[in-house]
């Protein structure tokens, strides 16, 4: 990335995007890749995220004290969210990646309309395994096709009874394990190599700035009015990035 003016452009959006991580403990792919695709290929978007991705992750799959347990209930979506990912990565940097923008448009309406709407689902203890093992196909299909972990997986982990603090550990789960299969997808197909690996390194700075400025914000902020923020943010984003895919 040599230009400047789309450096400093990068570095400010991976910042808003750990700072939106530091206040919610989400939103680093979303607000990233988002933003990103308005300068560049989704592909190159997608490659930059995955350092930055696994650094802020690392410590939200951890943190909490129940990651095994976690990892034996929600085993049936981990499974199959891994190779799905993997897999799916290859449509990104295949033909289908021409239409990255359009879908990646499309999924995050789907995301924030989702969210806004308030609608809470719950899911039955006997469904959650086999819905989990969709699910898991589903979001990994979803990543490999847009960069971004979050649909239908956040619904999911939100739907089956999980305690606050054990949502945010496994989603940081979640993404953690997508993140390391987007990456392998992404380096079989030659998009995320040297190259884009520094400057992923680069971006982690910027990341951890806005990671640690949400973090110390999170209290003297209301999250309702942040969150309803950030959500209608990624609804216009969203508008803007399927009318772009399709004229």
């Amino acid at each position: 990335m040599t230009d400047p003016a789309l450096a400093a452009f990068a570095g400010l959006v991976f910042f808003l995007g750990g700072l939106s991580k530091g206040v919610l403990g989400m939103g680093l792919p979303t607000i990233t890749l988002g933003l990103l695709a308005l300068a560049m290929a989704p592909t190159e978007a997608a490659a930059f995220l995955i350092v930055p991705s696994l650094v802020t992750n690392f410590w939200q799959m951890l943190a909490g004290g129940r990651f095994v347990a976690l990892c034996a209930r929600l085993w049936p979506f981990l499974v199959t969210l891994a190779p799905s990912t993997a897999l799916a990565a290859g449509a990104l940097a295949g033909p289908l990646g021409e239409r990255a923008g359009l879908a990646l448009g499309l999924v995050l309406l789907g995301y924030a309309a989702l969210t806004l709407s308030g609608r809470q689902w719950r899911l039955a203890p006997r469904h959650a395994g086999g819905a989990g093992a969709a699910c898991g196909v589903a979001t990994g299909a979803v990543t490999g096709v847009t960069g971004v972990f979050v649909m239908p997986a956040v619904p999911y982990l939100a739907a089956i009874g999980l305690e606050k603090d054990e949502l945010v550990q496994a989603l940081g789960i979640s993404f953690m394990i997508s993140t390391l299969a987007l990456a392998i997808g992404l380096g079989r197909a030659g998009v995320f190599d040297a190259d884009a690996a520094f400057v992923s390194l680069a971006a982690v700075g910027p990341a951890l700035a806005g990671m640690w400025l949400g973090q110390r914000l999170r209290a003297r902020l209301s999250l309702a009015a942040f969150k309803r923020a950030f959500f209608a943010f990624i609804l216009a984003l969203g508008a803007y990035l399927t009318v772009g895919g399709i004229l």
